[in-house]
C-alpha cells in the first residue's frame, strides 16, 4: 500500500496525475450531473437567455429612442412572437392540406407495401403468415401501451405549453435585470478580470445578434429555394416540406437528413418514376451546396468558427443530456465557450480543441 501511495506521489510530482487535473475532472462530472438532473429548469432558462442575448441590441436601440425598459422588452418579445406565429401559421395550413391528402397517399402506398412483403418472402423466406403474425403482435403491443402513449403525449403537450409561456418570461427577466446579472458575474470573476469580462460579454452579444439575424435570412432563403425546387418537380405540399427542411437545418448534419425523408417518400408514392425521388434529393443537395458556399458566407457576416469535431460533440452530448433541445442549445454553448477561450489564456488547451482552423491565402490561421 505504501508503494502505491509513493507511485501516486511520483506521478503527481512529475505532472502525470496532478491535483489540478483531478479537480477539473470532478468539476466536469459535477456540471454534467447538474445539467442532466436540472434539465427541467435549464432548458427553458437557456432558451430565454439566448432570446435575451439576441434581443438586447434591439432593446438598447429602442431605449435610446425614448422607450422605457419595460416597453422596449415588450416590443422585442412581440416582434419575436409575430415572426414565430407567422411561421407556425404557414406550417399549420400546409400540414392541414397534407392531412387532407393522407387517405389518398395511404391508398397509393398499399401496392408498394404489398410488393415489399412479396420481396421479403422471395429474398428472405419471411412468409406472409409470419409477417401477419409479427404485425399482429406489434399491434397488440402498441394497443397495450396505448395508455402510456396517451399519458406521454399529454405530458409532452403540457410541458410544451408551459415552455412557450415560461421562455419569454425568462427572456424578459434576463433583459430587465441585466445589470444585476452582470454584477453577479463581476463578483464571481473578481475586479482583476472585470475589463476582460465586459469585453467577452460584448463580443458574445454582438456575435450572436448578427449570427442569429443572418441565420433567419438564411432559413428564409433556403426555404424559398427548397419550395421552388419541389414545386418545379410537382411534389405535393412543396412549401411545407421546403420550409420544414430549412428549419430542421438548425440541427447540423442530422436535421436535413431526417426532414428530407418525408418529401422523398411522398415523391416515391405519388409519382410513377424513380427520377422524382432522385430529383428531390438533387434539389436538397443543390440548395445545401448553395447554402454552405454562397448564401451563408454572404448573408451571415459573423461566424462562430467552431470545428466540425466540436459541433458533433456538442450535438451528441446535448442530445444525451437534454434531447432535441440539447442538440439545438449546445451549439451556442460551444460558440460561447469558444469566445471565452479566445480571451482566457489559461483555457488555451480547450480553444485548440474547439476552434476551426481556417486556411486563407495559403496560410493557416
Amino acid at each position: 500500500m505504501t508503494g502505491e501511495k509513493q507511485n501516486l506521489l511520483n506521478m503527481e510530482k512529475h505532472g502525470i496525475f496532478s491535483t489540478r487535473t483531478v479537480n477539473w475532472l470532478a468539476a466536469a462530472v459535477l456540471i454534467i450531473l447538474l445539467l442532466y438532473f436540472g434539465r427541467t429548469l435549464f432548458v427553458p432558462m437557456f432558451y430565454g437567455l439566448f432570446i435575451a442575448i439576441v434581443l438586447y441590441p434591439v432593446c438598447r436601440r429602442l431605449e435610446k429612442h425614448g422607450f422605457s425598459k419595460s416597453m422596449a422588452i415588450a416590443t422585442g418579445l412581440l416582434l419575436v412572437l409575430v415572426l414565430f406565429t407567422a411561421l407556425v401559421w404557414i406550417l399549420v395550413l400546409q400540414f392541414n392540406a397534407f392531412m387532407h391528402d393522407l387517405p389518398e397517399l395511404k391508398a397509393k402506398l398499399q401496392p408498394s407495401l404489398t410488393g415489399l412483403r412479396q420481396w421479403l418472402t422471395d429474398n428472405f423466406n419471411f412468409s406472409l403468415a409470419s409477417q401477419n403474425e409479427w404485425w399482429q403482435k406489434t399491434s397488440e403491443n402498441l394497443s397495450g401501451n396505448s395508455s402510456g402513449m396517451v399519458a406521454g403525449i399529454f405530458d409532452k403537450t403540457v410541458s410544451g405549453l408551459f415552455s412557450l409561456f415560461i421562455i419569454p418570461v425568462f427572456a424578459a427577466l434576463f433583459l430587465y435585470n441585466r445589470k444585476d446579472f452582470v454584477l453577479f458575474l463581476e463578483k464571481m470573476t473578481g475586479d482583476d478580470h472585470k475589463d476582460r469580462l465586459h469585453y467577452i460579454l460584448n463580443e458574445t452579444i454582438i456575435t450572436y445578434f448578427h449570427f442569429i439575424k443572418g441565420m433567419v435570412f438564411v432559413y428564409l432563403i433556403v426555404g424559398v429555394l427548397n419550395s421552388i425546387g419541389l414545386l418545379v418537380l410537382g411534389i405535393r405540399h412543396a412549401v411545407l416540406f421546403g420550409f420544414l427542411t430549412a428549419i430542421m437545418t438548425i440541427i447540423p448534419y442530422v436535421g436535413i437528413t431526417i426532414s428530407a425523408l418525408l418529401p422523398i417518400t411522398i415523391a416515391w408514392i405519388t409519382k410513377d418514376s424513380i427520377w422524382y425521388p432522385l430529383g428531390v434529393v438533387g434539389v436538397f443537395v443543390f440548395v445545401q451546396y448553395l447554402e454552405a458556399n454562397v448564401i451563408f458566407p454572404r448573408v451571415v457576416a459573423t461566424q462562430l468558427n467552431i470545428s466540425t469535431w466540436a459541433t458533433l460533440v456538442a450535438i451528441i452530448a446535448g442530445g444525451i443530456l437534454w434531447g432535441v433541445s440539447g442538440m439545438i442549445l449546445f451549439i451556442p454553448f460551444a460558440g460561447m465557450l469558444k469566445l471565452v477561450t479566445d480571451n482566457v489564456p489559461e483555457w488555451e488547451a480547450i480553444n485548440v480543441l474547439i476552434r476551426r482552423n481556417e486556411v486563407k491565402k495559403g496560410r493557416k490561421i
